[in-house]
């Protein structure tokens, strides 16, 4: 089975997600998983329940894609929020105390603090541990928003060498993160 290979602009990705196009919404969930997990799994420090809150993250942008506001802010950082307050309502679910939840939101805020010209989470810090070429593909796809296909093209590499890549790099963040 071939695979059709899509590049959206943001706007033509919110567009078409306003249209429910299933297309557009796999391609969402290819470029930015990654980094709506780690976030996840940073607040919750449990993959089981992590994986749980993510499938929730991404039923909520599914049927709240019409909310989102292009002149409020990036749609990475609309996700973000999502994907942040539903960690938080599931430590609420889970009955931890005010203090736990507390410290697990400020350990999240300080991540996912905004830096200039980025909308990401707080991530130039932690790439500086991974190999350069992996360093160069999250900086490509997350910091400047390149798609992992403009990645693989202004890079000249095979798409399948950035997917993988890319995923061994956010797997390696994400065990930054929860050390």
């Amino acid at each position: 089975m071939a695979t059709i290979s899509l590049k959206y602009t943001e706007d033509e990705l919110v567009a078409s997600l306003k249209r429910n196009e299933k297309k557009a919404f796999d391609y969402l969930y290819d470029q930015y998983s990654g980094a709506l997990y780690g976030v996840i799994y940073k607040v919750l420090r449990n993959e089981e329940i992590a994986a749980d809150v993510m499938q929730e993250v991404f039923v909520k942008i599914w049927r709240k894609i019409n909310d989102y506001d292009p002149a409020r802010g990036r749609l990475f950082t609309w996700m973000m929020n999502i994907a942040r307050n539903s960690s938080i309502d599931q430590l609420r679910k889970d009955k931890y105390s005010l203090d736990d939840i507390e410290d697990h939101v400020q350990e999240v805020d300080r991540l996912t603090q905004h830096q200039p010209n980025t909308n990401t989470i707080d991530l130039r810090d932690m790439m500086q541990k991974l190999r350069p070429e992996r360093q160069v593909l999250l900086d490509l796809v997350y910091l400047q928003g390149y798609t992992q296909e403009e990645a693989a093209a202004k890079l000249d590499l095979p798409l399948g060498t950035v997917k993988s890549r890319i995923r061994s790099a956010l797997q390696d963040l994400k065990n930054y993160f929860a050390l």
